[in-house]
């Protein structure tokens, strides 16, 4: 495909200097791990939530923490623990006697950014609270019901290494998650520049370096920018193609869901703005399947047991895939 055939019809310039801006403001605290930087920020402009995936001491937390900062909003912590009740994140009804009438009192879950902790730790009861709230942006309670303030993002993390004590996610809440974020260890050189970066200073110390660069009105603005961004008829058919293939992979128990489309659709189109075009292309739409997709499909217990995982199966459906040029 000829990326010269658009002239620049949106205008991304302001949108394209805030990532830049809000990449650098990051990278004084969290080093390394550009790519999960890049996916949060796409998760923000697509007005979507977020599954980290990583085993403890990799930043997971500290950059939920950051995100909030920069985006000058409020930020809400929930430890998920297996005796969490779902009163416990979305709050109660309290009775006062003496004006006879229920105070609904709001539960930890009416924030901006929201860090879920180990949310593989909850069972299943408590797990339900989060289904409404994840994916119309409401609580319903005792015939009220409360709508969240903007922005409102799940940030959720869990350890794939620990599993005693924990709880397989829904398959329908996994869903409602734009990404999966798979966060690995750093490299030995970042690693000494993390080790450099906070001899002197902690966390804390660093937290409060941080700037912050957005405002919640900017971002309405920009994820507005990112909807207007263009994409060819023919990669939105390659979306729809490469979605449907998982439904009839042999290697695949389920495949992803039209969920999945919309959310490969809107991710391609902020992943090309955050790069400073007003188009999408196939790079693009690649570059996000493995983070939309991996989630949302469940192997065959045969090919679980040969070694195979989510992302090789997704590589392989892609490279069986006519891409459009």
């Amino acid at each position: 495909m000829d990326e010269n055939i658009y002239e620049e019809r949106v205008s991304i310039s302001a949108l394209n200097e805030a990532v830049i801006e809000i990449r650098n403001e990051m990278a004084k605290v969290i080093i390394g791990q550009e790519k999960m930087i890049d996916l949060l920020m796409i998760g923000l402009l697509c007005d979507g939530h977020i599954l980290i995936e990583g085993v403890p001491g990799v930043a997971k937390t500290l950059t939920a923490k950051l995100l909030a900062k920069i985006i000058q909003t409020g930020f809400s912590r929930l430890q998920f623990t297996p005796d969490l009740m779902p009163s416990d994140i979305l709050g109660t009804s309290v009775f006062h006697p003496g004006e006879a009438r229920f105070e609904f009192k709001k539960g930890p879950i009416f924030s901006n950014i929201i860090l879920v902790d180990e949310i593989n730790r909850a069972p299943a009861k408590t797990q339900s609270a989060l289904f409404e709230v994840m994916e119309e942006r409401q609580v319903s309670l005792d015939g009220y019901t409360h709508q969240m303030q903007f922005p409102f993002m799940v940030l959720a993390t869990q350890n794939p290494i620990e599993q005693e004590g924990t709880y397989r996610l829904p398959v329908a809440q996994l869903d409602r998650f734009l990404f999966k974020i798979i966060v690995g260890y750093p490299t030995v050189d970042e690693e000494v520049n993390i080790l450099m970066n906070q001899q002197s200073v902690t966390p804390a110390g660093l937290l409060q370096q941080i700037k912050p660069l957005l405002t919640p009105d900017q971002l309405k603005v920009y994820r507005n920018i990112v909807n207007q961004v263009i994409i060819d008829p023919e990669l939105v058919k390659f979306i729809a193609t490469l979605v449907t293939a998982t439904r009839k992979n042999n290697s695949l128990y389920l495949g992803a869901s039209p969920r999945a489309s919309l959310a490969l659709l809107k991710s391609a189109k902020a992943c090309a703005a955050i790069k400073g075009r007003d188009f999408v292309t196939p790079d693009d739409i690649i570059e996000m399947a493995p983070a939309v997709l991996r989630h949302r499909i469940l192997l065959t217990p045969e090919k679980e047991m040969e070694g195979f995982n989510s992302d090789l199966i997704i590589d392989q459906i892609i490279k069986s895939l006519t891409v459009p040029r």
